[in-house]
C-alpha cells in the first residue's frame, strides 16, 4: 500500500497567529486578542523577553499547581466573553472562543486542525455522491461538521458534553448554515449502535481525547479503546466511496502508532497520508500538536 508521510501546518489563516513559544507555553493571537496558555510540548526557551509576552498577552491561563490543563483565566484587558473568529479557506467557517466556558485552558479552536477542514473540503467537493452522510466524533465546537455541511453533506455530529454541542450549533448557524444533526452520547455506545443498525457513512472523522468521559460517566482512555472503535468504524464505512479523518493528540504516540490502527482494522485503504500537524510562530519554531492519519477513494 502506497503512503505518503507529512508535516502539515495551516497556510490560510488571518484570525489566527502563534507568535511564540517557549517555556512551556505559547502565546497566540486569536483576531484581536492575544493569549498565553501553556503549552507542555514547548521544551525551548522562548524567542520574547518574559517583559514583551506580558506586554502583549490580553489573558494568561494560571495552571494550578499539579494539573498544567486545569486553571483559570487572568485577564490583563478587557476580553468581552465571548468573540469570533473566522477561517476564510474556503468557506468562511466562523467559530465562537470564550475564556469563561470551562476552567480548561481550552478556548473553543484548535487552529492546527484547519489543514483537515481544507481536506474535508477539497474531498467533498469531488465527492461523487449527492449529499454524503458523515459522522463527526468527539467533534468538540464542530469546525469539521461546519466544513463538511458547507458542502451539503448530510453531517452527524457527536459529542459527550451537552455544553459544547449547544457551542456547536452557534458556530454551524454563524456560518450560515443549518441541518446537522446533533447527539449527546458516548461515542463508542453510539457506533456500537449503528453498526448492529447497519448504518453506513461516506465520511468518519475521529478526534478522541487521550482521555475522556461520557455523558453517564463512561470511561475513555485513548490507549485502550481506540483500536476496537476503529473496528467498528471499519463496519460504518461505506466500501464504495469514503474518506477517514483520524487525530490523537498523545505525547507518547507517533503516526505509525495510527497507521497499524487503520491498516490493521480496514481492508481499503487508498490515497493514504499520515505525520504530524505543526504550528510554526514569528520565530520559525515549529509546535508539534499530534499526529493525524487520513485516506480517501476520491
Amino acid at each position: 500500500m502506497k503512503e505518503t508521510i507529512l508535516s502539515l501546518s495551516p497556510q490560510h489563516w488571518e484570525d489566527y497567529e502563534l507568535i511564540d513559544t517557549g517555556g512551556f507555553e505559547k502565546l497566540e493571537r486569536f483576531g484581536k486578542y492575544v493569549l498565553s496558555r501553556p503549552e507542555p510540548q514547548a521544551i525551548w526557551d522562548k524567542s520574547l523577553p518574559e517583559t514583551e509576552w506580558r506586554k502583549m498577552a490580553d489573558a494568561h491561563f494560571a495552571k494550578e499547581k499539579n494539573n498544567p490543563e486545569k486553571g483559570q483565566w487572568e485577564e490583563y484587558t478587557k476580553i468581552p466573553q465571548q468573540w469570533q473568529v473566522t477561517y476564510k479557506n474556503p468557506d468562511g467557517l466562523s467559530m465562537r472562543l470564550n475564556l469563561a466556558m470551562t476552567a480548561f485552558k481550552h478556548i473553543g479552536l484548535f487552529p492546527e486542525q484547519a489543514v483537515n477542514w481544507d481536506y474535508i473540503s477539497d474531498t467533498l467537493r469531488k465527492f461523487p455522491v449527492k449529499n454524503p452522510k458523515i459522522l463527526n466524533l468527539f467533534a468538540y465546537t464542530g469546525a469539521s461538521s461546519v466544513a463538511a455541511r458547507a458542502f451539503g453533506a448530510d453531517v452527524t455530529h457527536l459529542d459527550s458534553v451537552k455544553q459544547v454541542v449547544t457551542w456547536s450549533k452557534f458556530n454551524m448557524e454563524a456560518s450560515g448554515l443549518d441541518g446537522i444533526r446533533w447527539i449527546v452520547d458516548d461515542a463508542m455506545k453510539f457506533i456500537k449502535r449503528e453498526v448492529r443498525r447497519g448504518n453506513k457513512y461516506h465520511g468518519i472523522i475521529l478526534d478522541p481525547p487521550a482521555y475522556g468521559r461520557g455523558p453517564d460517566g463512561e470511561k475513555w482512555i485513548l490507549e485502550e479503546q481506540i483500536n476496537e472503535m476503529l473496528k467498528s468504524c471499519a463496519e460504518l464505512l461505506h466500501p464504495d466511496h469514503h474518506f477517514l479523518i483520524l487525530n490523537m493528540y498523545s505525547l507518547s504516540f507517533s503516526s505509525m502508532i495510527a497507521a497499524n490502527l487503520i491498516e490493521g482494522n480496514f481492508e481499503k485503504v487508498e490515497n493514504a497520508e499520515h505525520g504530524e500537524l505543526y504550528l510554526i510562530d514569528r520565530f520559525k519554531k515549529k509546535l508539534p500538536l499530534g499526529i493525524f492519519y487520513r485516506f480517501r477513494n476520491v
